[in-house]
């Protein structure tokens, strides 16, 4: 088991509720992104942004693996991957679907890691650093730290790929769900959480800290990043399921409808308006 390290800034408590938030999530996580038609968009949002910024042959630090869907895509890109995760089960998850795939022969290792501790890691040991799924959003208030970790180990000119929980993208998707945490717990709880994005002001076994689009590039540049890309995970995908599952079963009309999908995502007023919010960043000299 790993040993969860409190930092100044993060309790073992915050890190322990992650890992056991997610050992008990289990195999639900592999479904997260293929279950409806946003999450199979915000994937493909993902999956593009890898596919600009990771090269053949490129040696790849992937941070909150889970049970491996983007550790296939990177091991397809030609990427050498060491595969880490916070939580023992979603590790096992992972080296359970790929075992016996061509993908299988990338992954470098698997280890449990927390994103608030890459001390092991050496100053730019690793071409690109992935931290999809939202890993940083558990980080708390050692966010600007744990960022500074990603780039630390990142080498110069290489990348680090993010992404984290937003916060006025997922009010705009769960209307209903903020409507009743404001009826349940009241409606200053429900003001401290759209102020802040922390959900430990509700408690319960899923606690996170959501961000705005303007807060990602300020904590990486405060971390001593330069940002080089941003999107959205999410823009006209978060619209009527029924509808696009029309246009999602006309190959065509799909493919084109990604393409307009990715290009909105990265357009300023559409940042803040997916479930993610996802930062490219590079290392400043």
């Amino acid at each position: 088991m790993l040993a969860l390290v409190p930092t100044p800034d993060r309790s073992t408590a915050d890190a322990e509720r992650t890992r056991d938030y997610y050992d008990r999530l289990g195999r639900l996580e592999e479904d997260r992104l293929v279950q409806d038609v946003a999450g199979r968009v915000s994937f493909e949002v993902h999956r593009r942004l890898l596919a600009e910024h990771v090269r053949a042959g490129d040696r790849v630090l992937e941070i909150g693996a889970g049970p491996g869907r983007f550790t296939a895509e990177l091991a397809r890109l030609g990427a050498r991957v060491v595969v880490t995760d916070l939580s023992p089960v979603q590790l096992d998850l992972n080296r359970e679907n790929l075992t016996g795939t061509a993908d299988e022969g990338n992954v470098e290792r698997r280890e449990l890691l927390d994103v608030c501790d890459l001390s092991r890691y050496d100053d730019y040991e690793f071409d690109v650093v992935v931290a999809y799924g939202g890993p940083l959003s558990y980080a708390f208030e050692a966010e600007e730290s744990a960022v500074r970790g990603l780039l630390r180990v990142t080498r110069s000119g290489g990348r680090v790929l993010a992404s984290v929980m937003s916060m006025l993208g997922t009010w705009r998707h769960a209307p209903a769900g903020v409507t009743a945490l404001a009826e349940a717990l009241g409606e200053d709880v429900n003001d401290r959480v759209l102020a802040t994005g922390d959900l430990r002001h509700v408690g319960g076994e899923h606690q996170c800290r959501m961000f705005r689009a303007h807060e990602v590039v300020d904590l990486v540049e405060r971390a001593g990043g330069h940002v080089l890309a941003t999107s959205a995970s999410n823009w006209a995908s978060l619209a009527d399921p029924d509808v696009l599952g029309r246009v999602e079963a006309d190959p065509d009309r799909w493919a084109r409808f990604l393409d307009h999908e990715v290009q909105a995502c990265r357009e300023p007023g559409a940042l803040d308006g997916g479930t993610h919010v996802l930062v490219a960043a590079e290392p400043r000299p």
